[in-house]
């Protein structure tokens, strides 16, 4: 367990309120073309950001072009870190399902949904979510 290196990151922006962080896979793929050494591209099969580590260049340009902010520069190595899908077979959502969480599973897309939509910062979410959970400020909520 290292937090930190995960690439699906959780936020408590609000004590009480986690917010899972993680890509989006926008269709226009805004942090691949922002990369200035085209450290990023895409797998033909999941549609994942892929990042080659030996030409990231730690920039964060990547990061910045993200609507979510969601890339990250890796602890260990500083480079560009972006889910990957783990190849088609993601480790999370097995995991998260064998300890009985299940709360992420993996479904299939939805082809005329906008992607970029859930491309958000965690806080922006957090928001969201305080407003549907406790109502608008001097709202009564029941």
């Amino acid at each position: 367990m290292w937090p930190e290196a995960s690439r699906i990151r959780i936020f408590m922006p609000f004590p009480g309120l986690e917010v899972p962080h993680l890509c989006a896979q926008c269709d226009d793929y805004p942090c691949i073309k922002s990369c200035p050494v085209e450290a990023l591209s895409t797998d033909q099969g999941t549609k994942a950001v892929i990042v080659n580590r030996e030409k990231c260049i730690s920039c964060s340009k990547c990061i910045t072009a993200c609507p979510g902010h969601v890339p990250f520069l890796h602890p260990k190595d500083n480079k560009a870190t972006i889910c990957d899908f783990c190849g088609g077979d993601p480790e999370c959502v097995k995991v998260c399902v064998e300890a009985k969480y299940n709360a992420l599973t993996l479904v299939q897309e939805e082809p005329t949904v906008d992607r970029k939509l859930f491309a958000r910062k965690p806080v922006e979410v957090a928001k969201d979510l305080a407003v549907n959970l406790f109502g608008e400020k001097g709202e009564e909520v029941i």
